[in-house]
């Protein structure tokens, strides 16, 4: 079990830059991925979220990638020295010809368009992308070693509600019994082998009882032991627990508006108080 809540980190560094990469993930429904990445970056954003879509499976998922240049390893300015060439006959046929005076010197140079060009390191897209994945692949395995602690602790306390909601589908079950033979003690078949009235088709083709609640503590007892069986598994669960839970909650309402008794209400009532817990634990769990 995992919890959707979890933050890790880890930094690379190469030849020419530093990356950082930083993932948080938060409670949410759906998996939600928010990527936040260096200009030079984006066109590995597509092949990023693919690597976190295999690891996640259901949350709100903050990424945050960080290049960090090292002093003395970054971009080279370049001067193209062909188009300053062209610029300065330019400037010395305007001279000529409209008879202008004035040098052309470096504070005019340095304002020409496009005269010099900022020239990044050979190899550095290649090396820069091997450097972000393997920051990636650190930033995951933090972050799942993070949800997997908290994610313990949730097992526990859902285990625990779920041990005390079996105890109370065992205690329905009896009653159950109980009050099933009650109700056909003190029916007796008309003549004839007609069907009384207090009988009612059950699902299974035979008959029933009103106030009979054999069937629904059956079911129960079946989605409790499903609930039992899915939080020892290792996958994404969260939405798997949330439909069992609906499963429980509508045969417990149906168990108490069959059969009425204290005895019952109370029971069912305990059952809904676990319910609850494990609801809420659930919506953090991945």
């Amino acid at each position: 079990m995992k919890s959707m809540t979890g933050y890790g980190e880890a930094t690379v560094q190469g030849r020419l830059v530093r990356v950082l990469v930083q993932l948080r993930t938060l409670n949410h429904r759906n998996l939600d991925l928010q990527a936040r990445l260096p200009r030079e970056y984006l066109g590995m954003e597509e092949d990023i979220r693919r690597l976190i879509r295999e690891k996640i499976a259901r949350g709100r998922v903050e990424l945050f990638v960080t290049r960090s240049v090292l002093k003395g390893q970054g971009r080279r300015v370049d001067l193209d020295e062909r188009l300053l060439s062209q610029y300065l006959q330019s400037f010395r046929r305007i001279k000529r010809r409209y008879g202008l005076q004035g040098n052309v010197d470096l504070s005019l140079c340095a304002g020409l368009p496009d005269l010099f060009q900022f020239m990044e390191p050979e190899g550095r897209e290649k090396e820069e992308g091997g450097l972000v994945f393997k920051a990636l692949a650190g930033a995951l395995k933090n972050l799942e070693r993070s949800r997997e602690r908290e994610g313990k602790q949730l097992m526990l306390d859902v285990q625990t509600q779920a041990r005390h909601l079996r105890d109370v589908s065992a205690s329905l079950t009896r009653e159950g019994g109980r009050i099933g033979l009650r109700i056909k003690q003190s029916l007796v078949l008309r003549e004839g082998g007609e069907v009384p009235a207090q009988a009612v088709p059950s699902a299974n083709g035979g008959w029933t009882f009103k106030g009979d609640i054999h069937e629904e503590t059956v079911r129960l007892k079946t989605h409790v032991g499903e609930l039992g069986r899915l939080v020892r598994r290792r996958s994404a669960m969260g939405k798997r627990i949330e439909f069992l839970l609906q499963e429980i909650i509508r045969e417990l309402n149906t168990i108490s508006s069959k059969a009425p008794q204290l005895s019952v209400v109370q029971l069912v009532v305990a059952g809904k108080e676990r319910v609850e817990k494990i609801r809420e634990q659930a919506q953090n769990i991945e």
